[in-house]
């Protein structure tokens, strides 16, 4: 194909490819519909400026099909398939907003809803700009009102409808378009209804719930206000601590797992949380998905989610009740990134600081946890990092000095 002449109209200004669905802009140049729609969600205040001509389009622009372009191209494609041309297939007419908003109105029919979720599935799952109409069309408001309806109606028994509204939530929230935040900023109720909906499904179908609702759990989290934050029950913090203990008993996705993670990341900056999140068992359970050797972005998550528990004396206390806290925090230093290391010598600070008992003094020692914070003097790190393990062997340098486990330097080094 390299050998083919490709006739330049043919070209898209944008991607530079064969156009496979020509549309003439206002400004009268033909672009590829997928290049230029994306060009355009681009707008900043609804206004980006023509490609070609730089003349100013909105993202109302109106798109032509041009359809006579199409047919050259296709014709041509034909005529040099031998030469390992691909035949362009004809496009699908663009999806019409008033289809999507009949969808909408069939959400609230109880003979219709479900034949309606399915249709709507299958056009978020089609492309980007049928989801960026979906979203126009107020697809997410309709959901969040379905899946709350079922929480205030009890109706654990519609599983299948309440997993196809999540997969289309989480789809059509993907879409850069999507205004989420006025939707969930104080919604509690349907913070509640996710949490009922990880409660109620106990059955073969739980993991694929599970999968679909965490992500968006997560989304609507990070949208919520900090009032709504400050208003979560501990009965929320246990689901979701529910998902991180038996995520392999029921083969809950990664990416359901990071959410979860997430989820506890943004709500434990208050402090009132911090003492649910420990109270709901969450410590333990992040030791043990420690001790399972996760992927590297989990074991960061891990942390972050340590190193703030660990700020309060209650999630210290339950940090120092596993027996593996201490040996696998201090395992990874050095072992997986430099965020990792920070938060890992962070909590060892603070157990160091307020939380040393003779016992822990010498299991820091015995398990290599000192040792390893020697290393990290020694190591490639930032000059912050070191100066917190300098205080860190400084605190208990009384007890750790006359150990053979620790090397020469610190003995000459780090004396009171």
């Amino acid at each position: 194909m390299a050998e083919i002449e490709i006739p330049q109209y043919f070209i898209c200004p944008i991607s530079l490819q064969i156009m496979k669905d020509p549309v003439a802009a206002m400004t009268g140049i033909t672009y590829d519909r997928e290049s230029i729609e994306q060009w355009l969600s681009m707008a900043k205040d609804h206004i980006i400026a023509c490609p070609v001509t730089k003349q100013p389009l909105t993202k109302q622009s109106g798109l032509t099909p041009n359809h006579t372009l199409r047919r050259l191209i296709q014709a041509w494609c034909l005529a040099n398939a031998t030469n390992g041309v691909d035949r362009i297939p004809t496009p699908k007419s663009p999806l019409e907003i008033s289809h999507v908003l009949k969808l909408v109105r069939d959400l609230e029919v109880p003979h219709l809803y479900q034949l309606a979720l399915m249709k709507m599935k299958a056009l978020a799952m089609e492309n980007e700009r049928n989801r960026s109409v979906m979203a126009e069309a107020g697809v997410a408001k309709a959901l969040i009102s379905l899946i709350t309806r079922s929480f205030k109606e009890g109706r654990s028994s519609s599983t299948t409808c309440i997993l196809e509204a999540l997969r289309i939530l989480r789809l059509v929230w993907s879409n850069p378009s999507s205004n989420i935040k006025p939707l969930v900023i104080e919604n509690l109720e349907f913070i509640n209804s996710l949490t009922w909906v990880l409660q109620e499904v106990h059955h073969d179908d739980h993991h694929k719930v599970v999968n679909e609702a965490m992500p968006v759990l997560q989304t609507t989290i990070r949208a919520a206000s900090s009032s709504l934050l400050s208003r979560l029950k501990l009965e929320f913090f246990n689901e979701i601590v529910a998902v991180l203990k038996t995520h392999k008993l029921v083969q809950v996705s990664q990416q359901a797992i990071k959410s979860a993670l997430q989820v506890l990341i943004e709500t434990c900056s208050i402090s009132s949380n911090r003492m649910k999140i420990v109270e709901a068992g969450a410590v333990f359970e992040l030791v043990e998905i420690e001790l399972e050797k996760p992927e590297k972005n989990i074991t960061e998550l891990v942390f972050e989610v340590l190193a703030h528990l660990c700020s309060c004396a209650d999630g210290r206390e339950r940090f120092l009740q596993h027996a593996g806290s201490i040996a696998v925090i201090s395992k990874r230093i050095l072992r997986v990134s430099p965020a990792t290391s920070d938060r890992a010598v962070h909590i060892l600070s603070l157990i160091a600081k307020f939380s040393a008992s003779k016992e822990v003094v010498l299991e820091m020692l015995r398990i290599g946890a000192v040792t390893k914070l020697c290393m990290v003097m020694q190591a490639d790190c930032d000059d912050y990092l070191k100066a917190k393990v300098r205080g860190i062997l400084r605190l208990h340098s009384s007890v750790w000095n006359n150990s053979p486990c620790i090397a020469v330097y610190l003995l000459t080094r780090y004396q009171r």
